[in-house]
């Protein structure tokens, strides 16, 4: 592996790891529960997303693994919200 694949993947692994960490900031904060979520679960899926890249570059013969985490995470993170927004619309009847 040449050194700017090994640097922009460790870079790609530091970065997933930033963005875990700038999710759970705002946990500590005064703002509403669905704030809080939200950003903690975009966060945590970017950064996710972010290490599951570096791995890609470091052992690229298990692409179709790789690959399949990733859209796992992009398909939940996307149900999830839709799943959040739903349960606190609010609204009465939800059928």
């Amino acid at each position: 592996m040449s050194d700017w694949m090994n640097a922009a993947s460790y870079t790609l692994m530091g970065v997933g790891i930033v963005f875990w960490f700038w999710g759970t900031w705002p946990l500590l904060g005064h703002r509403s529960v669905l704030f809080k979520l939200h950003s903690l679960s975009v966060s945590d899926t970017l950064g996710s997303m972010a290490i599951v890249g570096g791995l890609l570059l470091q052992i690229p013969e298990e692409w179709p693994l790789l690959l399949l985490a990733l859209i796992s995470l992009a398909i939940w993170n996307t149900v999830l919200g839709y799943v959040l927004a739903y349960c606190s619309s609010g609204r009465e009847d939800h059928g």
